[in-house]
């Protein structure tokens, strides 16, 4: 039973971690022949964000399944994920039972160099998922579709404005930029006010304060449907089957596609047995019915690039998103 001193204890606990911009939670599965008793899961940014959502899916499954005993939690916002970065790399020897969760970003960090920290300062776990971004609005915005937006744009840049949850530069804003370049804008005239993740940002879209949204699908898709919000296009080839009214940039005449690969990160130093532990693990993941249903209600593509392979797949993105930043006028 719990007394009243461990409920103050506890309230005391989470009372301090919101006091310092953390918050951490845990969920667990009943005990059994795990894989590994426990992983912790650190994400860069606040509730609410694509980040946030990948590192909680795949604890999900990994726990459901049995592969992982227990999954805990900690979003770790600041710096456009630089803190987190940081944080990993600084306490190395304490934190070999954690994974960061992270993405494209990491990538944008080691090509704009103001950043002292990259992806060749970690540990390369794997790849797991791609996830296409979306541009949202709320539900009562005038706002019916990208080309909307547009006319508005057009009509007036000054007045429309598109939030994100990434910093300037960052993710969200080059997939906003790309967009309305498709459309003949000036990408690096778009208005672009950054959030810390996901939860700010729909908060400024509902209540108004920008226009439209810049965001992973998956977290564009369960806030379409709570009715929350609309989803004015989305960045795939085609309709995805998580949410199929979600109409494509392609569909509306805008030749633009893109999938924002996330994975997963370790301290650095990290023992090969232990970082090979955490790979067999997530490779096991994927045949299971638990992460099939995680990714199928996301939306996400399985992309697995696992050690090696991911260390690949990082310096050729390095290549491929310098021509993007360049073309869109981020890069000279």
């Amino acid at each position: 039973m719990k007394t009243f001193n461990q409920s103050i204890n506890r309230r005391a606990l989470f009372g301090t971690l919101a006091a310092v911009g953390l918050s951490l939670t845990v969920f667990s599965t009943p005990v059994g022949a795990a894989d590994i008793d426990k992983i912790h899961f650190l994400i860069p940014g606040g509730a609410g964000g694509g980040w946030d959502g990948t590192a909680r899916g795949t604890g999900e499954a990994l726990t459901k399944a049995g592969i992982v005993g227990s999954a805990s939690y900690e979003n770790m916002s600041g710096g456009g994920g630089g803190k987190a970065i940081g944080y990993l790399i600084e306490n190395a020897a304490s934190n070999h039972g954690t994974l960061m969760v992270n993405s494209t970003p990491i990538v944008i960090r080691s090509l704009v160099k103001r950043f002292p920290h990259n992806f060749r300062d970690l540990t390369m776990i794997a790849g797991t998922i791609g996830d296409y971004a979306a541009i949202i609005t709320g539900k009562n915005s005038p706002y019916k579709s990208f080309k909307d937006l547009v006319a508005a744009y057009k009509k007036n840049p000054r007045k429309v404005s598109v939030g994100g949850g990434s910093v300037p530069g960052g993710m969200d804003h080059l997939v906003a930029a790309m967009a309305f370049q498709a459309a003949g804008a000036d990408p690096t005239k778009v208005k672009y006010i950054p959030y810390d993740a996901g939860g700010k940002l729909n908060a400024a879209i509902l209540s108004g304060e920008v226009s439209a949204g810049s965001t992973g699908f998956s977290e564009a898709v369960a806030l379409a449907k709570a009715g929350e919000m609309r989803i004015l296009a989305v960045t795939s080839d085609k309709r995805i089957p998580a949410f199929k009214d979600a109409p494509t940039l392609k569909e509306q005449g805008y030749d633009a596609t893109f999938v924002n690969w996330r994975g997963f990160f370790a301290a650095p130093g990290l023992p090969k047995s232990k970082a090979n532990s955490y790979r067999k693990a997530i490779a096991k993941m994927y045949d299971t019915p638990e992460w099939e249903a995680v990714r199928a209600r996301n939306g996400w593509v399985n992309i697995h690039n696992p050690g090696d392979k991911f260390t690949s797949f990082l310096e050729n993105q390095e290549t491929v998103i310098k021509n993007w930043m360049t073309k869109l006028g981020f890069l000279k």
